[in-house]
C-alpha cells in the first residue's frame, strides 16, 4: 500500500480520505491510496521544523553520503521502479527508466555540490573592518511538482533541498504519487532521518494555502502552470515566502536552410513526441525557413505517421497516452480549433478508436500554421506538431519572441555565426543550438517571461535553498 510519509512515519490521511490512481494507458484503477489536505500539510510541516535543526547541524560531507546512497539505489532499481512509473504516467519504459537513472544522477550531483556552498572574503575599504558572506540553508522548503517527469522534477528539489541542508513537505501530483512514494522509500532506506523528508498527497490548492500561511514553510517550488503560478505570486506576498517556479512553455524551433533536412525532420518527430509531448522544454512551434520546408514538412508527417502509439510496458510503443481525459480533451479542441483557424492536417488528428480504452491521441502533423493561429499561441503540451514557413532570420526571431512564455527555445542551422546572434536574441532562459537536450543534472535549468522564477540544477540549483549572510566585524 503506497501512503504518506510524515515524520519518518507511513501514514493514511489525517481525515481518511482516498483516491483512485488511474492508469492513462487502460483507465484501469492501479490502487488506492490515502488522499491528504490541509491538516496533513500543517502536521508534515510541524514535522519538519523539527527535523531541521539536527539536519542541517550534520556536516555537508554526513548529509552527502546518505544522498549518495539513495542515489545508487534509484539507479539499481531504475527499470524495477520505472514500471511503476509507466503504470501511473503512461510513458514508454525506456523513458520511465532514463528519468529514474537521471534522478539518481541529480541526488549524487547535488550530494557533492553541497560540499561546495563557499562562501567569499571581502577586502574592506575602511581600516579596522572584516567582512565576510556564508551561505546558510533557508529552511523548511514545500514542494509541489507535476506529473510529467514524476520522478525528475522531484529528484531536481528534493536533492537539492536536502544537499543544502534544508527539510522539506513534499506535495506530488495525484496523478503520478507511486514514483514519489519510492523515491521517498529509497532516502528512508538510505538513512534520511525522520522528519527530514514528508510526503503529503492530496488537495493541491488546500496544501498550498498551508504553505502559504504556515510561517514555518520559508520557500515553495512549483512546478505547473502559469495560472497557479500567479496565484502563488499573489499569496506569497502574504508572510513573503520565497518562491522559485517552473511554468508553462511554447518552444520555439527555428531551423534555417543550410541544415541537412534529410537528418533534422526525422529528429525533430523524435523529439516532439518523447513522452507524448507531455514536456516543459518540449519543441512545439517549428519554424522552417521557406528553402526547406516542403521537404521538412514531407519527412515530418511521414515519420509521424509511423509512430506505434500503445501501453508503455509494450516493447513496440512510441508514443504513450496521455495523462487523463482533460489533457486529452484539451489537445482535441487545440487541434480542432487550429484546423478551423487554416492549419492543415497532414497526419493525425483523432482520438483513436482502438484500443477502447486509454488515453491516447494520434500523433499528428499540422501545417501552414500563422502566427495568429490557436496551437501558434497557445501551449499545447500534446502529441501534435505545428509547423510554419519563415523568410528571413529577422522573421524567424520575431515569430520566436511572440509569446508571453520564454522556457526554451532550439536552433538549427550550420552556420556558427548566426547561431549566436540569433540564441542571443531570442527571449528564453535555455536555448538548444543543434540539439534537443539542452537541459543537464550540472546546468542551470530556469525560463523567462511567464515561464517561472528562479533556476534548478546545477550550482544554481543549490543556492535556490540557500541564504547569503554577510558577517562585518569592526575591530
Amino acid at each position: 500500500m503506497f501512503k504518506q510519509y510524515i515524520g519518518g512515519q507511513w501514514c493514511d490521511a489525517v481525515a481518511g480520505g482516498e483516491w483512485s490512481v488511474v492508469n492513462p494507458a487502460d483507465e484501469s484503477i492501479i490502487m488506492q491510496i490515502p488522499f491528504g489536505g490541509a491538516a496533513d500539510a500543517r502536521a508534515a510541516l510541524v514535522a519538519a521544523k523539527a527535523a531541521l535543526d539536527g539536519w542541517k547541524a550534520m556536516n555537508p560531507y554526513e548529509r552527502a553520503g546518505i544522498l549518495k546512497r539513495a542515489a545508487g539505489i534509484m539507479r539499481e532499481r531504475a527499470y524495477e521502479y520505472g514500471e511503476k512509473t509507466v503504470l501511473e504516467s503512461g510513458k514508454p519504459l525506456i523513458e520511465a527508466a532514463g528519468e529514474w537513472i537521471v534522478a539518481g544522477n541529480l541526488f549524487e550531483w547535488f550530494a557533492e555540490e553541497g560540499k561546495r556552498s563557499y562562501g567569499q572574503i571581502i577586502p574592506a575599504a575602511r581600516n579596522g573592518k572584516r567582512q565576510h558572506v556564508i551561505y546558510q540553508p533557508i529552511g523548511v522548503v514545500g514542494i509541489i511538482t507535476a506529473w510529467n517527469f514524476p520522478a525528475y522534477n522531484t529528484a531536481r528539489v528534493w536533492a537539492a533541498a536536502l544537499a543544502a541542508g534544508c527539510t522539506f513537505v513534499a506535495k506530488p501530483s495525484e496523478f503520478t504519487p507511486m514514483t514519489a512514494h519510492l523515491m521517498m522509500a529509497a532516502l528512508e532506506e538510505a538513512g534520511l532521518p525522520a522528519g527530514c523528508a514528508n510526503l503529503v498527497i492530496g488537495d493541491a490548492p488546500a496544501i498550498g494555502e498551508v504553505f502559504l500561511d504556515s510561517p514555518i514553510c520559508r520557500k515553495i517550488h512549483f512546478v505547473g502552470s502559469t495560472r497557479v503560478g500567479r496565484l502563488l505570486m499573489d499569496g506569497a506576498s502574504r508572510t513573503h515566502t520565497k518562491l522559485s517556479l517552473e511554468l508553462g512553455g511554447n518552444a520555439p524551433v527555428l531551423v534555417f536552410p543550410d541544415v541537412d533536412v534529410e537528418k533534422v525532420a526525422p529528429s525533430a518527430v523524435s523529439a516532439k513526441f518523447r513522452n507524448c509531448g507531455q514536456v516543459c522544454i518540449s519543441p512545439q512551434r517549428f519554424l522552417v525557413h521557406e528553402a526547406i520546408y516542403k521537404r521538412f514538412v514531407e519527412i515530418a508527417t511521414e515519420r509521424t505517421a509511423a509512430l506505434k502509439w500503445g501501453n508503455g510496458l509494450a516493447v513496440s510503443s512510441n508514443v504513450g497516452p496521455l495523462i487523463n481525459e482533460r489533457q486529452r480533451g484539451h489537445v482535441d479542441d487545440l487541434v480542432k480549433r487550429s484546423i478551423a483557424h487554416g492549419a492543415r492536417l497532414m497526419c493525425g488528428g483523432k482520438i483513436p478508436n482502438s484500443p477502447e480504452k486509454g488515453y491516447f491521441y494520434q500523433p499528428t502533423v499540422l501545417a501552414d500554421v500563422t502566427p495568429d493561429n490557436p496551437i501558434f499561441k497557445e501551449e499545447l503540451f500534446g502529441p501534435v506538431m505545428p509547423i510554419t514557413p519563415f523568410h528571413t532570420t529577422e522573421e524567424a526571431i520575431a515569430l520566436a519572441n511572440q509569446t508571453e512564455y520564454g522556457l526554451s527555445a532550439y536552433i538549427w542551422t550550420q552556420n556558427l555565426s548566426n547561431a549566436m546572434q540569433v540564441a542571443e536574441a531570442i527571449e528564453f532562459g535555455i536555448v538548444g543550438v543543434n540539439e534537443w537536450a539542452p537541459q543537464s543534472v550540472e546546468a542551470p535549468f530556469g525560463g523567462w517571461k511567464a515561464s517561472g522564477i528562479g533556476a534548478e540544477c546545477g550550482q544554481d540549483g543549490l543556492h535556490e535553498y540557500l541564504e547569503q549572510k554577510l558577517i562585518s566585524y569592526g575591530l
